[in-house]
C-alpha cells in the first residue's frame, strides 16, 4: 500500500489526513498550477455528465477545499454536501465558501469515506475529484458511496490515470516523476506529498480495472472516459 509518510507506521487515512492539513494552505494554488488550469476543465466536464440527471441533492467525497462542490452548483441543486476527512482542507474550504457567499448552499464536514455519516439511498449524485485514490480501502470506500445514493443515482469520479501512447507517455512520466515533486516539494513544504502523488497515481488500479472494481461493488454501466491524452479519467456508475 502506497503511503505519504513512508517510515510512519499510522494508517493510511490518517497519514493522508496529516499530509493534506500540512500542505491545505497552498493546495489550491499548487492545483491549478502543477495542472496548468486544466483541472478546472476536468472538473467542469465531469459535473456536465450529470446534467440530464437534475439531481437535487449532491454528496462531494473527498471534497478537501470543496472546488468541486463549488462547481457543482451549475446543476442547481438543493444541496451540496462536501466530506473530507482533513480538518486543515475544511477550514480553507468554509473560508472560501463564506468569501463567497456559497455556505449556504454548500455545506462541509469532517468524514470518513469508509464509513459515511449519512443514511442509506439519500443523494441523487455523488461525486469525487482525485481522492479515491487515496482510500485505505478502495472497495469500503467506493462501497459506501454505492449505499447512500439513491436507486437510478449516478456516481462520477475523476481520478488521475497513465497516459499509454507515444510521445504523451514519456512526457506525463518526465513531469509526473522529476518535475512535479520538486516544484510541489520547494512550494509547499512538504517533503512528502508530491512524491506520494506519482506514487500513489501509479499504484491505482486506472481504466478497465477500476472499472470492474465498480462492477464488482455493484454500480451499474460502469464507463471510463480519458482524458487530455489519458492524463486523467472520467469515470461514471449508476446504482
Amino acid at each position: 500500500m502506497v503511503v505519504p509518510y513512508k517510515e510512519d507506521n499510522a494508517a493510511k487515512k490518517q497519514q493522508v489526513a496529516r499530509m493534506f492539513d500540512s500542505i491545505s494552505g497552498r493546495y489550491d494554488f499548487l492545483n491549478h498550477f502543477l495542472s496548468l488550469g486544466i483541472d478546472i476543465v476536468w472538473r467542469r466536464k465531469a459535473i456536465s455528465q450529470l446534467k440530464e440527471l437534475h439531481p437535487r441533492q449532491i454528496l462531494d467525497v473527498a471534497t478537501g477545499t470543496g472546488d468541486f462542490a463549488i462547481e457543482a452548483l451549475r446543476l442547481h441543486p438543493d444541496k451540496v454536501m462536501g466530506v473530507d476527512i482533513s480538518e486543515g482542507m475544511l477550514s480553507i474550504g468554509r473560508k472560501k465558501l463564506k468569501e463567497r457567499n456559497l455556505d449556504d448552499r454548500i455545506e462541509l464536514r469532517t468524514g470518513d469515506s469508509e464509513n459515511l455519516p449519512f443514511q442509506d439511498n439519500f443523494f441523487d449524485a455523488v461525486i469525487v475529484a482525485f481522492g479515491v485514490r487515496n482510500f485505505e480501502n478502495l472497495e469500503k470506500g467506493l462501497g459506501e458511496m454505492r449505499r447512500v445514493l439513491r436507486p437510478g443515482g449516478k456516481v462520477v469520479i475523476l481520478e488521475f490515470s497513465r497516459p499509454s501512447k507515444f510521445p504523451m507517455k514519456q512526457l506525463y512520466n518526465a513531469y509526473f516523476t522529476t518535475i512535479l515533486p520538486r516544484i510541489g516539494r520547494w512550494i509547499s513544504r512538504d517533503q512528502a506529498a508530491y512524491q506520494y502523488l506519482p506514487e500513489s497515481v501509479k499504484a491505482f488500479p486506472d481504466g478497465n480495472d477500476f472499472l470492474k472494481i465498480l462492477s464488482d461493488v455493484g454500480f451499474k454501466d460502469p464507463q471510463c472516459h480519458p482524458l487530455t491524452f489519458g492524463i486523467s479519467s472520467l469515470y461514471t456508475a449508476s446504482r
